[in-house]
């Protein structure tokens, strides 16, 4: 089959959450179809990975190139209308184009995300919409952190982006969600309307443990560093986590691995036993040389990559709830949750003042997303998605 593959970046290189599911994705799909990619570009790293796609891998890819900032101030006139901020900042003319362009070539189309699929809407050709998770409900936790006026802007952007999802939904074959929970809330938002469970996964040969390596006392986390959630859980680990930790363990010290950090994550790095290294190349070089792996985020959803990377590396990892509750592992077995600045202390003091509990622990992680999020594993599902789309319309084809 011919399909069209939108998503808000160049889906790749993996470096970052969206970008490993979408590569995985089109690498699975450029298996057996002919896959077209139409995408933002946001900067020269994109461009140069499209020509990668492109030249390399023989993947058609076209790019737009956004601004998100300008689309940001560009969109604020949306406010006084009815329309989600979120669908004017990836609103595009030039990309519409190029979708309608390539949908009548495509047999199928498939939308990363619910602004990529405010382009393919109301059409004929059959369609599927990865959510992964709402998107909406994002907006609802980060107005439940923030005060007036910002709660009061996110809370319309929860209320507004989840009316257009349900729009959006119940016009796809059938809508990708990345954990049982995510698809309980959307069928409790949206029951009836056609969904399944597709996983994240993870690279079990690229990422893998080497305990040798490990430096007593190192803790870290990994992950994009101007990403709110990301932002909140290292600032909450450093100033309150972290002091607890070296009161009990003084050598203990905290690793913020991940590009693009904030004035108030380089901040972090004044404060005793924190660097911030920004952009790395390979992020296992840090991971290898942990004792712990933390995932202290108080705003998450879906399935954190940072922690199921973490696990297959074999490193014990204590997480908050909602860190963890995408991963679908037995708490105290395969990794220790925490929610309470002093609980969350006291689980990774245990582990640092105990390495063969910390090492058994990390070891029942590995075995665990062997088992359960190998990518092949977790992708198989749409196989059978893609076969029925397929069947339906040589069905329907007059010749």
């Amino acid at each position: 089959m011919r399909i069209l593959f939108l998503s808000q970046r160049v889906p790749y290189p993996p470096n970052r959450g969206d970008k490993i599911i979408t590569w995985r994705l089109v690498e699975r799909f450029s298996r057996d179809h002919e896959v077209t990619i139409a995408c933002f570009s946001h900067d020269d790293d994109d461009e140069e990975a499209a020509r990668f796609l492109r030249e390399e891998r023989g993947i058609k890819t076209i790019t737009v190139p956004i601004n998100l900032r300008n689309k940001k101030i560009q969109s604020l006139p949306l406010l006084l209308t009815g329309k989600a901020l979120t669908l004017g900042v990836f609103g595009s003319r030039e990309l519409q184009r190029v979708v309608d362009e390539q949908l009548p070539r495509a047999d199928m189309a498939y939308a990363f995300s619910s602004s990529m699929a405010a382009f393919i809407m109301d059409r004929s050709t059959p369609w599927i919409l990865h959510i992964a998770e709402l998107d909406s409900d994002k907006w609802r936790q980060y107005a439940e952190r923030h005060s007036f006026p910002m709660s009061a802007l996110y809370r319309r952007e929860w209320k507004t982006l989840r009316s257009f999802e349900k729009r959006a939904a119940a016009d796809a074959v059938t809508n990708v969600l990345c954990t049982p929970l995510e698809d309980e809330i959307f069928q409790r938002e949206l029951p009836g309307i056609p969904s399944m469970v597709i996983r994240n996964g993870v690279a079990i040969d690229h990422y893998k443990p080497d305990p040798a390596c490990a430096e007593p006392g190192h803790l870290v986390f990994t992950g994009v560093m101007d990403y709110f959630p990301n932002v909140d859980g290292c600032a909450w680990f450093a100033r309150e986590i972290l002091p607890l930790i070296r009161a009990e363990v003084p050598e203990a010290h905290f690793t913020i691995v991940g590009s693009k950090p904030t004035p108030e994550v380089k901040a972090l790095a004044s404060l005793d036993g924190v660097e911030v290294t920004g952009y790395v190349d390979d992020t296992r070089d840090y991971l290898r040389r942990a004792a712990v792996s933390v995932a202290p985020l108080r705003v998450a959803r879906g399935i954190q990559n940072k922690v199921l990377e973490a696990l297959a590396m074999g490193l014990p990892t204590v997480g908050t709830t909602s860190a963890t509750q995408g991963v679908e592992g037995t708490p105290g077995t395969d990794y220790l949750v925490a929610d309470e600045a002093q609980a969350f202390a006291d689980e990774v003091i245990r582990l640092l003042q105990d390495p063969a509990e910390g090492r058994a622990l990390g070891d029942r992680a590995r075995a665990f997303v062997e088992e359960k999020y190998r990518w092949d594993h977790c992708l198989s599902p749409l196989d059978v998605v893609l076969e029925g789309i397929r069947t339906k319309a040589q069905d329907h084809d007059p010749s």
